[in-house]
């Protein structure tokens, strides 16, 4: 479904719900910004857009095929942008990846989404309230909504940040063996965040860097915002990957410890009961003097040498600290 707004940059009026069939002849009226959202793509939505836009058929293509990389591509008098939108979802926090794609043109921009995009919503509440600097075109647009994405980047890694608090507490604090699994899973959401956020840092440089003609010089100050937003998610993730890195290294050295702790407690507990089981095989191998057969004080006799041996390791071993 095709929903169009237009903004009249002279007049400061908003048009909406414009027909599809319209925008070609909106497009070339002087001082007119069209925003066309097209939610759930079908086919026909498709042919539209590249019969009133006049896209390229690969800039259609890429846009029917979903899970594109993120990435920016020149076409004669647009740029198709590739990006993603990310939210943790549900009682677990798991990483939602939502693809946007955009075609941006000097009066136009077009979002294409096969699923609800919060930076679009976000971007419709605050457009009217930008209505006066309308004459930007459609680049203040297009940094209102990316800029929105962009943004809750950070909110979404302060909360990863602190799970990974939690995890720190719980290796050195009470210890929990799943704490492993939790490592793994913020390291894999870093991982698909990574991926999503470091190549558009390659795309804001491109358009900022580009001579390109479809903006002014003006217009680049929006896009250079975004591209330092983009630097400090990047120089973020970084950085928490590092932390995650060295709490991985904690976790195993803390592992690694209480092992040994075990592993001295267990060979303590081995050595009492061979020392006893020592004294009781010996003793009890001796046929002429065996507890309670020539000897009636025998049997106590061993029960007192098994006793005062095993108590007498037990108190070294508790003072070298291996029990």
């Amino acid at each position: 479904m095709i929903t169009t707004v237009c903004l009249n940059s002279e007049s400061k009026k908003f048009t909406e719900d414009c027909r599809a069939a319209d925008i070609s002849e909106l497009r070339l009226e002087a001082g007119n910004v069209i925003w066309a959202d097209v939610s759930d793509p079908t086919s026909r939505d498709f042919e539209e857009l590249a019969e009133e836009f006049e896209f390229h058929h690969l800039s259609i293509e890429d846009c029917r095929n979903a899970h594109q990389r993120p990435k920016v591509e020149e076409f004669t008098g647009y740029y198709f942008i590739v990006l993603y939108e990310a939210e943790l979802v549900g009682p677990t926090d798991r990483l939602e990846l939502r693809e946007l794609n955009i075609f941006l043109g000097k009066n136009y921009l077009v979002t294409v989404h096969s699923r609800p995009i919060r930076a679009i919503e976000t971007a419709k509440r605050l457009w009217p309230e930008w209505t006066d600097r309308a004459e930007q075109g459609s680049g203040l647009l297009a940094y209102l909504l990316i800029d929105g994405i962009v943004d809750d980047y950070l909110p979404l890694l302060d909360i990863v940040s602190e799970r990974m608090d939690d995890l720190e507490d719980s290796i050195f604090g009470e210890w929990r063996a799943e704490v492993i699994e939790d490592i793994f899973t913020i390291k894999k959401k870093l991982l698909y965040l990574r991926r999503s956020i470091t190549p558009l840092r390659d795309v804001f440089n491109t358009m900022l860097r580009r001579e390109q003609p479809i903006f002014p010089r003006e217009t680049h100050v929006y896009f250079q915002d975004v591209f330092d937003h983009l630097i400090r998610v990047a120089d973020t993730i970084d950085s928490l990957r590092d932390m995650l890195s060295s709490t991985m290294d904690a976790y195993l050295s803390v592992s690694g410890n209480r092992m040994n702790k075990i592993m001295k407690r267990l060979t303590s507990i081995s050595t009492i009961l061979m020392s006893v089981t020592l004294i009781a095989g010996i003793y009890g191998m001796n046929f002429d003097l065996m507890p309670e057969l020539k000897w009636r004080f025998g049997y106590v006799f061993a029960l007192l040498s098994m006793v005062s041996v095993g108590l007498a390791l037990y108190v070294y071993l508790k003072k070298v600290k291996w029990i």
